[in-house]
This record gives structure tokens, sequence and C-alpha cells, in this order.
């Protein structure tokens, strides 16, 4: 059978600077993730469905559900308990990464308190203190380095089994305890509840489907409100808490007479420091030495978004744009630390001067070259890199470089502290705007991209949706970019939204679309809804709120969507996870949690039908609360 045409670049993404890239790819014979979706397709529908099991040397088994054989494994697992065991270790997988995140920032917090490091200090002195004070600590007399050792032994609890609570529970409104506490699923420790689910997903333990899943629940929840929480918070008070700030977005931040670095992956641990050994004046000088006029940082993905937050570096790409930043010729060096890493990138840069270095010694990478970062050694080792970056650019073929397009300018910078400030410390102000229905309602819409959709659309044009319906948006991850290069994400945008939510803008002099960070930052959205819900005496479920993960792809995204509807938030997806081929697990996710934790999940493709099925949402709240829809 002859091999069909490769897509028009058109069809694959909705970005000029993407379609470019994608073609020059194609003619220097460089794979890119369309490539191989392409030879992947068309996809296992057993592993699609969640239908497969390799857990025991008895299989692999493939459940066949209403079919004469091989209705059950050879253990006698159905479709019903091999799609939970499967969708709750996926869960698992989330919760640990995002976690395991967190975890990086504890120890740097300790090793600050301890005296360890003089690398890493404290720049948010303030929020350690309020922070203290939340979890219970006294903070009288105490200097930084004092608080935060005790704040960090506080979160090594929380990762533990030695509490029955984490330490972010009192955030979380009385009623959504009330209801975690009834159903069993109250978060206890991140690895407790990690682990329990891998004991659980063994052969012949928890074998009843509900069960798992309620698990699951559990361990979801002790990501969104322990491990990213705890990543959220500790990275503010070591790296600073954001305000707002004005950058740049798409591959046009590169430049071509300037040493381009770019920093990837999702801990501020390590792009923080190659951001100052970058502005080291000796480092600058080096650069000039060798021809160019400067060195230039940009961001991708979520350690994009965490430099974006703080320190106003632009962003060159989300998750489907990083091979294609490389295909430009302009990158002399990558830096990673982990997650949503593709390993092809080593290979893309193995094609140009680009070095790949790997920085955590959780995440090495074949092709590429590693040099670890610790608390110890991370300021010098991070000017190492930089002169490697250096003497890349001497190697550089300006002849194969091609920057397509021009940097389209964004805001960001809306922590929780700068959106309450700017409403004058306290949420009354979004509150009234909700119940006049200026701003009917709000959307945090998240997450990855996955070349199963076209690039970048879903996300766009849901978001402009919302808006012109007067719905706020909060945006996070490789949706940041999207919203960015979209023009969605500076104040004149506001033009584009509904009259109620434009005034709102106008008079705040905001966009109507508000960055609040990376991946584990959105727990800065549970937390947000957290204080709308005490301050209304009501339960999270009640507030006229979604959320939304149009073009998902990791196992952290189903984390993050799981953790978002048992506390309460109706969760669109634009795919479905690995869970169709039972009925019970499908039917639970998108209805029956409903009367568990009152919310569910939607799946909708189409942007338009998946704003309207938002739109229903949050008139029917708006309704239950006496509010006009």
């Amino acid at each position: 059978m002859a091999k069909k045409p490769p897509a028009n670049p058109e069809e694959l993404s909705i970005w000029p600077d993407a379609h470019q890239m994608i073609e020059k790819a194609r003619k220097e014979g460089i794979e890119t993730v369309w490539d191989r979706l392409d030879e992947q397709t068309p996809s296992c529908k057993f592993c699609e469905q969640g239908l497969t099991c390799q857990k025991c040397s008895m299989g692999p088994c493939r459940i066949t559900p209403g079919k004469e054989k091989r209705q059950r494994g050879v253990c006698g697992a159905d479709a019903d308990l091999t799609v939970a065991r499967n969708f709750g270790r996926f869960v698992a997988g989330g919760a640990a990464a995002h976690s395991d995140h967190g975890r990086d920032l504890v120890e740097t917090l300790r090793a600050i308190g301890k005296g360890e490091t003089q690398d890493y200090q404290i720049r948010d002195g303030e929020k350690l203190r309020r922070i203290a004070e939340e979890i219970g600590l006294s903070t009288e007399g105490k200097d930084d380095k004092a608080l935060a050792l005790e704040v960090s032994e506080a979160f090594i609890d929380d990762f533990g089994f030695r509490t029955e609570h984490i330490s972010f529970e009192g955030r979380v409104p009385p009623k959504r305890q009330e209801s975690w506490k009834q159903l069993g699923v109250t978060p206890r420790g991140v690895d407790r509840d990690i682990v329990e689910m891998m004991h659980r997903t063994h052969m012949g333990v928890d074998s009843e489907p509900n069960s798992i899943c309620l698990h699951a629940a559990r361990v979801s929840l002790s990501d969104g409100w322990g491990g990213s929480m705890i990543a959220t918070e500790l990275s503010d008070i070591i790296f600073g808490t954001p305000t707002p700030n004005t950058s740049e977005t798409n591959l046009a931040v590169l430049k071509e007479d300037q040493v381009n670095i770019l920093v990837h992956g999702h801990s501020p641990i390590v792009s923080e420091m190659i951001l100052a050994a970058a502005r080291n004046p000796e480092m600058i000088e080096q650069a000039k030495a060798a021809g160019a006029k400067g060195i230039n940082v940009a961001g991708l993905c979520c350690t994009g978004n965490e430099v974006l937050m703080r320190q106003g570096i632009p962003l060159a790409g989300n998750h489907l744009m990083t091979e294609l930043a490389i295909i430009t010729g302009a990158v002399d060096l990558i830096v990673v630390d982990y997650q949503c890493i593709m390993p092809s990138l080593t290979t893309v840069a193995n094609c140009f001067q680009t070095r790949f270095v790997s920085t955590s010694e959780k995440a090495r990478f074949s092709g590429g070259e590693h040099v670890e970062l610790n608390v110890k050694n991370a300021a010098t080792k991070s000017l190492e890199l930089v002169a490697k970056a250096i003497e890349a650019y001497g190697e550089r073929d300006q002849s194969r470089v091609d920057i397509p397009g021009e940097p389209v300018k964004l805001m960001s910078g809306f922590s929780n502290e700068t959106i309450l400030s700017a409403l004058g410390g306290t949420p009354d102000p979004l509150l009234d705007a909700i119940k006049a229905g200026k701003v009917r309602g709000a959307v945090g819409i998240v997450g990855c991209n996955n070349p199963r959709l076209k690039h970048d659309y879903v996300h766009t044009e849901l978001c402009k949706e919302l808006i012109k319906r007067d719905i706020l948006v909060l945006v996070t991850g490789c949706a940041t970019v999207a919203m960015g290069k979209a023009g969605l994400m500076v104040p004149e945008s506001a033009a584009m939204a509904g009259e109620g939510l434009r005034s709102v803008c106008e008079s705040l002099g905001i966009p109507p679309v508000l960055h609040v960070g990376s991946c584990v930052d959105n727990s800065r959205i549970l937390h947000l809804c957290g204080v709308l819900a005490n301050a209304l005496g009501v339960d999270i479920s009640d507030l006229p709120v979604a959320a939304s993960a149009p073009e998902w792809h990791s196992e952290k995204a189903v984390s993050i969507g799981l953790y978002a509807v048992c506390s309460g938030i109706y969760t669109h997806l634009g795919l479905p996870p690995h869970i169709t081929g039972s009925e019970l697990v499908t039917n639970l996710a998108l209805s029956g949690l409903e009367d568990l934790v009152g919310a569910a999940f939607a799946v909708e493709p189409d942007p338009l039908k998946a704003a309207e099925l938002i739109d229903q949402r949050i008139s029917t709240k708006r309704q239950a609360l006496g509010l006009t829809p």
C-alpha cells in the first residue's frame, strides 16, 4: 500500500511560525512529533480503551467485553477492573511527577534553612512567615533560615505517613472537607497515597473498580492540595512571588545576533540559576568576544512559565514547538530539568550546533550531555553551561538560521497575591462583579498540547468564545503560549470580551485572560476557588467556575483534572482518557462523580460545543446562587 502524503502544515497547527519550521524540517529530513504520530496511526484499540494489562507475567492480557472470548484476563480481571487499575496507575504517575517537583522545592528550602547552600536564598520572607503561621508554626523571634527549616520539616511530613492530614487542608471549604471525609478520600500524605495506589493495583489486591477509582481521587487530591500546592508556595518563597510584567512569545523571541539559551521542563530550581549566569557581566563579555551582541534566554513549556511569571523571560513555545524551536538553527544551548521533554530533542539538537544538557539525576537523555545541578553547585555549573552556549554560538551555521515571524506581547505575573491586591486585598470586588453579572464566572484553561488535535486550535477558540460570554479565563502551562500568541493576554484584548468582562478588565488595566503560572500552579486556581467559596460560605462546587484541559496528553493532566473535579470543579477534556473500555468507569467520570463530589468530566473536542457546555454549567450554578444566569 502506498504511503499517504504528509499533512499540510496548516492542518497540523494554527501558527505560521510552526508551519515554516515544519516545512524546514521536511526539507532537511528532520523527523518531528507529527511524523511519528503518523507512523503510530492507527493506534491499538485495546490500549486506547484501557483494556490491556501487563501487570504480571501470567499475561499480557487483552480484554474484549461483551464478546464470547477474552472477557477476563488470566487472573480473572474483567474490563471494569482492568480499566480502573490502569486509570489508577495513570493518576498516580501524574501525582508523583508533580509532587516530586514539590519535594525538590522542600529539599531546597531545607538546605537554605540548614545553611547548606549559598546559591539559593529566601526572596519572599513575608510569604515564608505567612505560610509558617498558616500551617501552625510560631514565627516570633525566628529569622528566615530558622523558619525555612521548620517549614520544610512540616512539609516533609506531608509526603509521609506520620499524619492523617496535609498542611493546606485548612484552605479547603468545610463542606468540601466533610464530603471528602464521608467518601474516605481525604488526602493523607503524598507518598503514602501514591504508594497505596501502586499496591492496590497489584494483582490480587483491590479488585473492586469503584474502590480503586475513589482512591485515585484521593491520590489526585494529595497532588493538588499537597505536592503541587507545596511546589507553588515554596517557589514563591525561594524565587519571589510573581507580580505583573510584560513579555513576549513565539519563535521570534530567539535572536539571530545573540547566544540563545532555552530552558525547558518544569522546575525553577535550574532555570533561575541559568538566568542568573546568563546575566553575569563576565559571561556577557565572553559572548561579545565570540561575536554575539549578548545572551538571550527564553523558555519552553512550564519552566518557561516559571521564569515568565517571575522574571518576564519570553516564551519561545509550548510542547509541540520544542522541536521546532531547535529547527530554527538559532538555539545554542537547551537546558532541561524534567517532565514533558521529548526524547527526540537530542536527535534534533544533534542536527545543529545545539548543545542539549540535562541537569536532574532523575532525568537523563540518550544522545545528550548530563551536568547535574544541585543546591551546592548550581551557580558554578550554570556558568559552565552558559560557557557551552557561547562555544556553540561560535560553531553556528548562520546560513541555516531561520527565525520566523515577529514576537507577540503578553502580560503575566498574576499570582493570587497580585489578584487580591488588585482587588484591594479582598475577594469582595470580584464577588460583586460576579453577582452583578459583569463577570459571569471563571474558567481555568490548562495543560498540554497533543498532536492528535490541531495544535492550539481548541485552546484558542475555546478561550475566545468564553471571554465573549463574560467568562474570565485563568491560564497555565502550555495553554499560556497559545493564548499569548493569539493576542489574548494583553489589556487591549479586553475589546474581544463581552461588555461586562470588558468593563472590569479596562477598569483594572488587565487582560481577560490571566496567566497564573505553570502546571503545578493550577494549585493557585484551587486556592483561589477556596478563598471565594469561604468568602461566600459555600462549597467550591457551588461556584460558577469550571476547568478545561483542551489538548492534554500527560498523566499529570489527568491528575489535575481529577483533583479539580474532586474539589468540585466541572472539568472539560478535549480527548478522553484511556477508560472507554469500561462502561462503569466511563459513566462514573461523566456523571457518577456529580453525585459524589458535585462535579464531573465532560469530553468534547469541538471548542464551540465545549464552550456551550461550560456556559450551561456556569448558568446553572449562577441560578442556584440566586443570580441572573
